[in-house]
Order: structure tokens, then C-alpha cells, then sequence
């Protein structure tokens, strides 16, 4: 998971363990006047093995399971960075390994970040004993991002039904498929389209041209062939989205 995500942006560290001290706060010379100081560093394959272990457990209600696993990743702190987004989105693999989501994942993530110092003394809390704390974060999260997640649903219904209103085409026209294709992938091209939506190169323009003259997909550019298409109305609606979930660069929170 840590690879996956930081192989373009760190390649020297990604999916490696760290093999040196690290301290959260404080200054970046020694660990002194640090908010937390990790195990060390030969420590970490051995308590990440734990909680390997404890992940696997399907004894545990899964929002409850999602936040401890979380807090003790966090706890371990096992890279020199990434961490903050590899434990988020270990929260995400878990509650789909649980069945608590399905298709979708909500962004519970951003709903734990939304307030930071809550979060960070709920961690504090945790590293303390007390594992209510980062539980109830977790809930109020996952309650946020449900409701979030509903509105974004809404928002895409509403657009799917203005779009197939304003579309003229038989019932079994390649257009009809790329509409849902769009509402999941907004920007396209026409190599994505003949590929997703099994057809040649012909019906994949005359659908997206259906689209175009819907006020549905613009161009933005390219070479004939792949030129690029995007759902501006998509696009603004996840725009949105992202931002009632409080989507921000954090220090600290990598």
C-alpha cells in the first residue's frame, strides 16, 4: 500500500520500512520537546506483524476495528513518510474488507481531518490507554462522510437525469453506456471509450458527439485521436464534494 502510493513521489522509500529514529514535533535535529516519539526503528517489523495480525481479526465491529488499527499504525509510524496517508487509507481497505462499504468508499479519511486537533489528541488519548477517543472520531467521520456521500449522489442523479432528457438516441445506442461511463470517469478519450464500453472508433464519436451537442462532454484538446473530453457539470459536482469534505494539505499529517 505504502509503495503504491509513494513510488512516483519517493521511490528511495516507498514500501520500505525505516530504519532510523523519527519524532513527531519538536525540531528536526533531536526528538527534544517532540509531541511523540515512535518505537524504534527494529521495533517496526515486529509490531507491524501485530497488527497485521490484528487487522485480520474479524471479531471486532468494523468501525471500532478501522480506528484502533488506524491509531496503532499511526502509533508505529513505520516509514520516514507517508505515513498519515498510508494509515488513512488503511482505514478504507479495512471497512471494505469488512463489508461496511462496498462499491464506493466514503471519505472518512477527510471527516477525521476536518478537525485536526481533535484528531491529534484522540491519537494522544490513544497512546495514553484510552481508545474511546479516536473511536468516537471515527464514527463522527463516518457519519460525515455518509452524508457527504449522499449529496454527491444526488447531485450525479440529478445530472445523469438532465443529461438523458436532453439525449435523442435509440435505445440501444452507444450513448446510453457512455453516460454512466462519464459519471464515473469524467475526463475521457476515445481509446477509453471503445474499450469500456465495447465499440470501434465510429460509435465511440458518434456517442460522445451525442454527448457534446447535449451540453454534457467539451473538449479539451489533443490530437485527433486522442483528444480529451471532460463532464465539467461531474467534475464541479466532485469539486464540491471534496470540499464539504475539508480536503487539505496538513502538516504533520503527511
Amino acid at each position: 500500500m505504502h509503495r503504491a502510493l509513494l513510488v512516483r513521489t519517493a521511490p528511495a522509500v516507498a514500501g520500505r520500512w525505516r530504519t532510523e529514529q523519527v519524532w513527531i514535533g519538536g525540531g528536526g535535529y533531536s526528538p527534544h520537546n517532540a509531541s511523540f516519539v515512535p518505537p524504534l526503528a527494529d521495533r517496526v517489523p515486529v509490531a507491524i506483524a501485530d497488527l497485521v495480525a490484528f487487522a485480520d481479526r474479524g471479531d471486532i465491529p468494523a468501525l471500532q476495528h478501522a480506528a484502533i488499527a488506524h491509531a496503532q499504525f499511526e502509533t508505529i509510524h513505520p516509514f520516514v513518510d507517508g505515513n498519515g496517508r498510508t494509515g488513512r487509507a488503511l482505514v478504507h481497505s479495512l471497512l471494505r474488507r469488512r463489508a461496511l462499504t462496498r462499491s464506493v468508499t466514503v471519505p472518512v479519511s477527510a471527516g477525521l481531518l476536518a478537525d485536526t486537533d481533535r484528531y491529534f489528541d484522540a491519537l494522544t488519548a490513544y497512546r495514553s490507554g484510552d481508545p474511546a477517543p479516536i473511536v468516537d472520531a471515527m464514527a463522527d467521520a463516518a457519519t460525515s462522510s455518509v452524508a457527504n456521500g449522499r449529496i454527491l449522489v444526488a447531485d450525479l442523479r440529478a445530472t445523469k437525469g438532465a443529461w438523458t432528457a436532453r439525449v435523442k438516441a435509440r435505445s440501444d445506442s452507444a450513448v446510453w453506456p457512455l453516460i454512466d461511463l462519464v459519471l464515473r470517469q469524467p475526463v475521457i478519450s476515445t481509446a477509453v471509450v471503445m474499450t469500456e464500453i465495447g465499440v470501434n472508433y465510429t460509435n465511440a464519436m458518434k456517442a460522445i458527439d451525442r454527448l457534446v451537442d447535449a451540453g454534457a462532454l467539451t473538449e479539451i484538446g489533443g490530437r485527433r485521436r486522442s483528444i480529451l473530453w471532460q463532464a465539467t457539470e461531474v467534475l464541479s459536482a466532485l469539486d464540491t464534494f471534496a470540499a464539504r469534505a475539508g480536503r487539505r494539505r496538513l502538516t504533520g499529517a503527511d
